[in-house]
């Protein structure tokens, strides 16, 4: 088995490639990890973006140096309240936090994840909802 750089939302990771056949139940096992790893991955990515310390986030979030560093890693599964203090000390959003986390799971699995509106929806929800750029079709109608 070999390894692979991939790139992740700007973040370089490595992917294993050319896997055998008696590996088949080591993947399945990998992925069982996956959800807490790409969590600890994007709380770190985005506490090392903010040039911000462990102790610091830590401190702020009001759990352990050594636990945080634990999810960080990806061996220790948090709990939705301890990742809702860590992204309060952090300023993010828990939302954004698990839509990076649900992109990056999406690009693992394979799937193509969009980063815009296609423009047949665009389309399609402007004729639905009366809106052609900005509420000019709303803005004709009352004329």
């Amino acid at each position: 088995m070999t390894k692979q750089p991939v790139s992740v939302n700007g973040v370089v990771r490595w992917k294993d490639v050319g896997l055998d056949e008696h590996s088949g139940t080591e993947t399945k096992d990998m992925k069982m990890g996956v959800l807490r790893q790409e969590i600890g991955e994007v709380l770190r990515n985005v506490r090392q973006r903010q040039g911000r310390t462990l102790r610091e986030v830590s401190h702020s979030a009001r759990v352990s140096l050594g636990y945080l560093s634990e999810v960080e890693r990806g061996q220790k599964e948090a709990s939705s309240e301890l990742l809702a203090s860590i992204c309060t000390a952090l300023d993010i959003p828990m939302s954004q936090m698990l839509r990076e986390v649900a992109d990056r799971l999406a690009y693992a699995e394979g799937l193509l994840v969009p980063d815009t509106v296609p423009s047949d929806l665009t389309e399609q929800y402007s004729r639905e909802f009366g809106r052609v750029n900005g509420g000019e079709a709303a803005a004709a109608g009352a004329r």
